[in-house]
């Protein structure tokens, strides 16, 4: 498989990697500049020149995927019978400079249940992101071609599920999808809550009422034996609380921004780069 295909595996399906390619030859070195391969946790796909080059690059790949790196960095490697090594000589003569590059294949997971008039407007902001974002409802109608058409040809990755029992869906989230409740059945509403928090992989859970119904919702979930600690996980009522506009768009834009912020901080730390290595 060549580099870019193995960019696009990767990307669909959510998967980690490192594009390596050869920045810079000085000298004799086993392959030019603009040569590529990509580093997965498992394997790795074509050839920036092999041995003791190629498998420092691979094993220092795998330590930015191990530690979450997002930030490119340089590798300079001699390619001479002096240069201590790990994997074997090579005599080449030359200096090689590989650029390593973390992908950007493995996206956020979020999930809108109820694509009525909030939803809709929700999904028209966060299909502008780099998500994975699924749209739920129980009614056909909600998710008809003609209706989502401002939705497509969008940077998020949309997941079109229609479910007569919505929490079917949420079983089958990845583990750290962030999510909002906007269904237009509160029956709908309140299993969807205890489906959540029978599942503590899941991220950000947010509910969109009153005072008045999270106190409903409270009760019911109490006596179906979550805890106060369990209920805490709900945000509700969902979105910023400055914002005291009451239109569907304006709910939408409150309800994605707290989701923006979540999904900032669930983001690495910029990795440090290390000292290059010269072996």
């Amino acid at each position: 498989m060549s580099w870019l295909k193995a960019v696009q595996t990767l990307s669909e399906r959510g998967e980690p990697g490192v594009l390596v390619t050869v920045a810079a030859v000085r000298g004799h070195a086993p392959r030019e500049a603009g040569a590529k391969m990509v580093v997965g946790l498992r394997a790795t796909w074509d050839t920036v020149g092999g041995g003791n080059l190629e498998a420092t690059a691979v094993e220092r790949a795998r330590a930015l995927l191990a530690c979450g790196a997002t930030t490119p960095e340089l590798l300079t490697l001699r390619l001479t019978d002096r240069a201590p090594n790990e994997y074997g000589r090579q005599c080449c003569g030359g200096e090689v400079t590989l650029l390593l590059e973390p992908l950007k294949t493995v996206r956020p997971a979020l999930a809108i249940f109820g694509v009525g008039h909030v939803g809709l407007e929700l999904a028209r902001i966060l299909s502008r992101l780099e998500v994975e974002l699924h749209l739920i409802d129980s009614r056909a109608a909600q998710l008809a071609p003609e209706r989502l058409a401002p939705l497509q040809d969008s940077p998020a990755r949309l997941h079109i599920h229609h479910a007569p029992i919505p929490e079917m869906v949420l079983a089958d989230l990845p583990p750290g999808a962030h999510f909002v409740i906007l269904t237009h059945d509160h029956a709908e509403d309140a299993a969807l809550c205890d489906a959540a928090l029978r599942r503590p992989d899941l991220g950000f859970i947010g509910l969109i009422g009153s005072r008045v119904k999270w106190a409903r919702f409270r009760e019911q979930l109490l006596s179906l034996g979550h805890t106060e600690t369990d209920l805490a996980r709900i945000t509700t009522p969902v979105g910023l609380p400055a914002l005291r506009g009451k239109t569907p768009a304006v709910i939408a834009l409150g309800v994605a921004a707290q989701l923006q912020t979540v999904l900032e901080a669930a983001e690495p730390a910029p990795f440090v780069v290390a000292p290059q290595r010269t072996p």
